[in-house]
C-alpha cells in the first residue's frame, strides 16, 4: 500500500522561488496544480521501510518491493531506475523519462544478456539505490537479485512493472503498473 502523503507544501508565487519538497507535475485536466510527493527526508525512509517490510514478507533477497508511485517518488529522492524490457518494448510500449535502459534478456529469443551485470556497472556505481522495473515485475526480480548477489548494496524490484498484471480479458494497462498509476512516460 503507497504511503500517505499529508505535507503541504508551499506556494511558488514565482518561477524564480527555490523548490522545498519534490514535486509532480500533472497534465490530467481534472488537476489544479502541483502536489508533493515528497516533503521530507522522513517520506523517503518510510517509502524504504514499507518497501523492506513487503521484500521480508515475500522472502526477497534484495533490500525492498516498491510499488510504482513509491518507486517514482525515490526516483525523484535520486534513486535510479533501470527499466529492463526489450529494446522492442522500449519503443512500442513507452518508456520511462530518466530511467537506464538495459536489456536483462535479449531481443529475439529472450536469452539471458551476458552482459547486464557489467553494462549496469558502467552505469551506475554500487552505493545509488537501484530499482528495477520491467513489464509485470518478473525480470526485474531477476534484475535485483542478480545486482544484489554482485554486490550493489540497495536494490528494489518495481512490483506490477509497466503494464501491470492481465486483468479477466488478458489485457494489460488495467490492473496495477507505472503507466495505471498515471505516471510519467512516453512512447516513440
Amino acid at each position: 500500500m503507497p504511503v500517505r502523503r499529508t505535507a503541504v507544501a508551499p506556494s511558488r508565487p514565482n518561477s524564480s522561488a527555490p523548490l522545498e519538497g519534490i514535486w509532480r507535475f500533472s497534465a490530467h485536466p481534472e488537476c489544479t496544480g502541483r502536489e508533493p510527493i515528497i516533503s521530507t527526508m522522513s517520506d523517503v525512509e518510510a517509502i524504504k521501510r514499507a518497501a523492506a517490510e513487503r521484500a521480508r514478507k515475500m522472502g526477497l533477497s534484495y533490500v525492498g518491493a516498491l510499488l510504482p508511485k513509491e518507486a517514482h517518488a525515490l526516483m525523484q529522492a535520486g534513486a535510479k531506475l533501470v527499466d529492463v524490457r526489450t529494446k522492442p518494448e522500449l519503443v512500442y510500449v513507452g518508456k520511462i523519462p530518466g530511467s537506464i535502459t538495459l536489456e536483462w534478456q535479449t531481443y529475439p529469443g529472450n536469452r539471458p544478456n551476458s552482459e547486464f551485470l557489467d553494462e549496469l556497472g558502467a552505469v551506475a556505481s554500487k552505493d545509488v539505490p537501484l530499482m528495477f522495473i520491467c513489464r509485470s515485475g518478473a525480470r526485474s526480480d531477476g534484475a535485483a537479485q542478480a545486482a544484489t548477489q554482485a554486490g550493489w548494496r540497495e536494490c528494489y524490484n518495481v512490483l506490477e512493472g509497466f503494464e501491470g498484471d492481465k486483468d479477466a480479458n488478458q489485457h494489460r494497462n488495467s490492473v496495477g503498473g507505472w503507466r495505471k498509476a498515471g505516471l510519467p512516460w512516453v512512447q516513440s
